[in-house]
């Protein structure tokens, strides 16, 4: 296995065509006043070959423009992948979002999100953010994940993150 920094010229439209994206989440975190609790929730996220080659053209865009897109790879087989984007953002331009964060459903358990996000928050504070966003998926296995690694609730909320999916948490983790 490696995880390695994608270079545009590596980019081929169809390279996350075998990725498999399925998750189907049977219960979510929600915070409200009385604090954080689980609820039941029914639903799956599993990604079409034009969701994934969407995603491979907003790779192209990220790293032509400062941002960062890191492959995790084994067998020459894509297994999973972060995108930091390239525009810093907050009140002090302080954060950088981590805008894509998967390991193929086939590779869950074995470590690789642990390897692959240590990864990402050293090449976030080389790019000069002090706080790497995360818009994270509802399930609780995500948010446990976010909160092992040192994540918590954002400081300050990114609203244009924030509404392109209202059901994630907004976190964030310093660098």
């Amino acid at each position: 296995m490696k995880i390695y920094q994608l270079k545009v010229q590596d980019i081929n439209p169809a390279m996350l065509d075998s990725f498999e994206r399925y998750q189907k989440t049977d219960r979510v975190l929600v915070n409200c006043n009385e604090g954080l609790f689980e609820k039941p929730d029914h639903f799956e996220d599993n990604w079409s070959i034009c969701q994934k080659r969407e995603i491979v053209r907003h790779f192209s865009n990220v790293s032509a423009n400062g941002g960062s897109v890191h492959l995790v790879e084994d067998s020459k087989e894509i297994i999973g992948f972060a995108v930091i984007e390239s525009v810093e953002f907050g009140e002090s331009a302080v954060y950088r979002e981590l805008s894509y964060f998967h390991i193929d459903q086939k590779h869950r358990g074995r470590g690789i999100g642990k390897e692959l996000f240590q990864k990402v928050r050293k090449v976030a504070k080389e790019l000069g953010a002090e706080k790497l966003y995360i818009g994270a998926h509802p399930s609780i296995e995500t948010q446990d994940f976010y909160m092992k690694r040192g994540c918590s609730l954002a400081e300050e909320i990114n609203r244009e993150i924030y509404e392109r999916e209202p059901r994630d948490w907004q976190l964030e983790i310093k660098l």
